[in-house]
This record gives structure tokens, C-alpha cells and sequence, in this order.
């Protein structure tokens, strides 16, 4: 087996003890540290941090059509008035902007929420294997903030990361140091002796007890063999600033150890990492492929599933029955993904072949679907973020895609309940609604595929009330 082999899952990559070697040394705590370096080494201000993340001006974005992220038709030739970091009024009659505020021409153009990626994993989106293995410790962290900035730039304002140590990064780009979205940060994924996310090589066996191996002092994931250890990593994840746990349920494509169909904990280690998670006032994701292994999470009071692309009819319906979300990817081809071979490739052409399944099975039983991305290890590959969300034209309308990964998201975001770290609704535009906006080039309601294209077609990119990027000008 190669390296390529395990590249399609940032949580579940060898290359990433390859990669904790490299960085166990820096450390979690040391990242904005390193940021910061590499910032002022590169000539620019790292006093930025002190700044607010958000805009204190007021904006106007006049003679808009508006997209709200919840209706299936435009609004025509509204006024969207932002103040500070919220949306303060959609005006409908055009009233003269307020007094010293930024006015926005849109000439018709389409404004609409920041999109929403549920599936994403941000230190570990930028660099190819090949680098991740050699390079220098401090250039990983900057790819990584680099990248950032490109998904910021293709218009995704917030994204829900499901598995790695990005609290510091949230840090630093909650407190305007590096530009980026907003972060719902799981962690390290809660993972078991040999299941998806364990990347520990045969020579380290058996474990050592109270030793960590490099992926654990890294923060990429936890392993973990009791009921005890699943509740001890899952409060410690809570007690960084995780806004929802990610727990592997099952197998996965890129792990070289863990096939689909196994599942990874016992019903009753599900359910301690569930009641750790209830007692902090949020919810835990599952990680899971197999009807068997789903049912089991369900059972278990899992709140999301994530991927589930070989669940049956009945597991369908028993989700739909109990109200579980599910957060799946539309992988359609091997390009949707970094070159596998070997048993990964075999998986991940199980995955293709289950993607027409589980949307065919999410829409005839009602299920709560979120979209994410799941993108990874390839500069290239996170380009095509946009293009995976308009996959989803094969199941669904294009208002209907909007809807998913704008209002749809924010609700499964919204479940982080107390612990949301960004109090305030997302992905809508109405008054009191926290102004993450886009302007569009075109009609995305009648073109989803504008969305391909974000460095043409997003003409406006504003986040937390700053604007990020203006092809228009005032």
C-alpha cells in the first residue's frame, strides 16, 4: 500500500503521523506563536489580533436582488442595510442609506447568505502528501492559513470541522489575525483500537498504557477503549472549545485497517460519549458507512450521521423516524477525491456507487440533510468545493441546494446549542441575522454552477460584517 492510499479523510490518513512527527514538536499551543512569524517575516502587522473580527461601519448593498436562504424566488430590487457585524433591515422601498454608510451598487445583482461546508477539515485541506511529509513545520501551518483564505474567497463564510486540532486556528481567525471562516470546531475525533482514525503502525503494538501516540499529542484524534476513556477524551475535546464531538462509528474509505462494513465502539461506549456531550449542552456526529453501524449510533442517541452512503431503505426510515440528521458528501467520481489505490480505492468506488443511494433514500423518507465537502490533501482538490455542492443538482433544485448549504447548515449548526460559539442565526438574510453575505454575478437560482467559479462570479464576500473582497468598489 502507498502513501495515496490514505489521503481521502484528513481524520483517518497515515501521512498523518508522518505529518505529527513533523509538528509534535510545535504543538497546538504554539500555532498563533508560528502564525505570527510567519507574518512578520513576510513584512505584515501581527498587531491585527487585537482588532476586531467584525465591521463597526454600516454597509448598504443598494438595488439587490435577494436570495434570503430560505424562499425558492428572488426578491427584486431590495436594500440590504448592515450594521456592525448583524443585518439590521432588508428595505423593500429604497430609502436614502444612513448617514456615513458604505453604499454597495449591486446593479441588479443577486446578494445571498455565506455558503456553509458541514464536512471540512481545515489544517489538514492544503498541501499534498509529498509536502506534508517533508516540509518545515511553520510552512504547513501557513498553507493551512493560506488556505483559509481561499475558502473564505470561494464564498464558504463558515464551515464545520470535523476532526483536528483547529482551535487555535479558530482563535486566530476569530480574532482577525488571518482571514478565514468561522470555525465549529469538533476536535480530535473519538476513535478505537484499530478503527478509522487509529494511525498508529503494527511495530507500535500493543499500546503502551497512559502513552500517547503522535496523532493523539497532536490533536488530529483520540483512541480510546472504554467507557471511561471515551467520556475522559470526550470532556477534554469539550474543555478546548469543541462546539460538537465527532465520534467514529465505523470504518472508512482511506484507513488501511478498517474496512466499511466493521463498527468501531459498543452501544454503550456510543452512549457515554452522547451523555458527556448532552451534559455540556451540544451533540455528537458519527462517523458512519454500514446500515448495522448506523442503527447502532441511533440507538446510541447520535444526533447527525456523517457520509452513510451504504445505509439500506429500513435504516433510512428509522432515521427519518427519530429525527437524525444526516451529513453526507455527493462523491460522483474518482475525481472527487485525491488518487487512491489498493482496498482504499475499493472503498471509495463503494462510496460512488452508494452516492445516488443515500440522496435517492434521504429524499423519499424526509431525512434532515445537511452537505459538506469532505475535501482534502490537495490544493486542487479544495478548489473544487463549489463543484461539489452543485453535484447535488442530480437530486435537487437548484433553490433547493442553496437551501442546503445556507439556512439547512445553520440549523445542523444550531445544535451545538450552548456551546455555539458564534451566538446568532446564520445562513439568512434578514434583520438581526449575522451578516455573512455574498453578491453573485448572475442568478444562482437559475445557474447553480456560479458557484463553480467564485474568483469570477462572487463579486462582493462579506463575513461577520467586513467585507473581504469587493470587485465593485463603493
Amino acid at each position: 500500500m502507498t502513501e495515496l492510499d490514505s489521503l481521502q479523510c484528513a481524520c483517518c490518513s497515515p501521512v498523518l503521523k508522518k505529518l505529527s512527527d513533523r509538528l509534535s514538536g510545535l504543538g497546538r499551543r504554539h500555532f498563533l506563536t508560528a502564525t505570527a512569524a510567519t507574518l512578520a517575516s513576510a513584512g505584515l502587522p501581527v498587531t491585527v489580533r487585537s482588532q476586531p473580527s467584525g465591521s463597526t461601519g454600516k454597509v448598504v448593498f443598494r438595488q439587490a436582488r435577494l436570495f434570503d436562504g430560505k424562499s425558492s424566488s428572488l426578491r427584486d430590487n431590495v436594500q440590504v442595510i448592515v450594521e456592525g457585524t448583524k443585518i439590521t433591515a432588508i428595505d423593500a422601498a429604497n430609502n436614502p442609506p444612513p448617514a456615513g454608510a458604505t453604499v454597495i451598487d449591486c446593479g441588479g445583482r443577486v446578494v445571498m447568505p455565506g455558503l456553509i461546508d458541514a464536512h471540512w477539515h481545515a489544517l489538514f485541506a492544503a498541501l499534498p502528501a509529498a509536502v506534508l511529509t517533508t516540509a518545515d513545520p511553520g510552512y504547513i501551518f501557513s498553507a493551512a492559513t493560506a488556505e483559509a483564505e481561499r475558502t473564505l474567497l470561494r464564498g464558504f463564510t463558515t464551515i464545520r470541522d470535523v476532526g483536528g486540532p483547529t482551535f487555535s486556528f479558530k482563535q486566530a481567525i476569530d480574532d482577525g489575525l488571518i482571514a478565514g471562516p468561522r470555525i465549529y470546531p469538533s476536535g480530535a475525533m473519538i476513535t478505537s483500537s484499530g478503527g478509522h482514525g487509529d494511525l498508529r503502525m503494527l511495530s507500535e503494538l500493543p499500546r503502551t498504557t497512559g502513552q500517547l501516540s503522535t496523532v493523539e499529542k497532536l490533536g488530529g484524534a483520540m483512541i480510546v477503549d472504554s467507557v471511561g476513556e471515551i467520556q475522559m477524551r470526550t470532556r477534554e475535546q469539550l474543555m478546548q472549545g469543541a462546539s460538537q464531538i465527532k465520534v467514529v462509528a465505523g470504518g472508512g474509505v482511506s484507513s488501511p485497517r478498517s474496512p466499511l462494513d466493521m463498527t468501531t465502539f459498543s452501544e454503550a461506549e456510543l452512549h457515554a460519549a452522547v451523555g458527556v456531550a448532552r451534559d455540556w449542552n451540544t451533540y455528537v456526529t458519527m462517523h458512519a458507512y454500514a446500515p448495522h453501524t448506523i442503527q447502532r449510533a441511533i440507538a446510541a442517541g447520535a444526533a447527525c450521521i456523517e457520509h452513510a452512503h451504504l445505509m439500506d431503505d429500513e435504516t433510512a426510515r428509522l432515521m427519518a423516524d427519530k429525527q437524525v440528521w444526516l451529513s453526507t458528501q455527493p462523491f460522483l467520481s474518482a475525481d472527487d477525491a485525491v488518487p487512491l489505490t489498493g482496498p482504499s480505492r475499493d472503498r471509495l468506488l463503494q462510496v460512488i456507487a452508494g452516492t445516488n443511494s443515500v440522496y435517492t433514500l434521504a429524499r423519499k423518507h424526509g431525512i434532515k440533510t445537511a452537505w459538506g465537502s469532505d475535501m482534502l490533501f490537495s490544493p486542487a482538490i479544495t478548489a473544487r468545493q463549489g463543484v461539489m455542492l452543485t453535484h447535488l443538482a442530480r437530486w435537487y433544485s437548484n433553490a433547493e441546494i442553496l437551501k442546503m448549504a445556507t439556512s439547512t447548515n445553520a440549523e445542523l449548526l444550531a445544535l451545538s446549542n450552548l456551546r455555539n460559539p458564534y451566538p446568532g442565526r446564520l445562513g439568512i438574510v434578514e434583520p438581526g441575522a449575522l451578516a455573512d453575505l455574498l453578491l453573485v454575478d448572475g442568478n444562482p437560482l437559475e445557474d447553480i454552477r456560479l458557484i463553480e467559479t467564485p474568483a469570477k462570479n462572487l463579486r462582493v464576500i462579506m463575513k461577520n460584517g467586513r467585507i473581504h473582497k469587493n470587485t465593485l468598489g463603493s
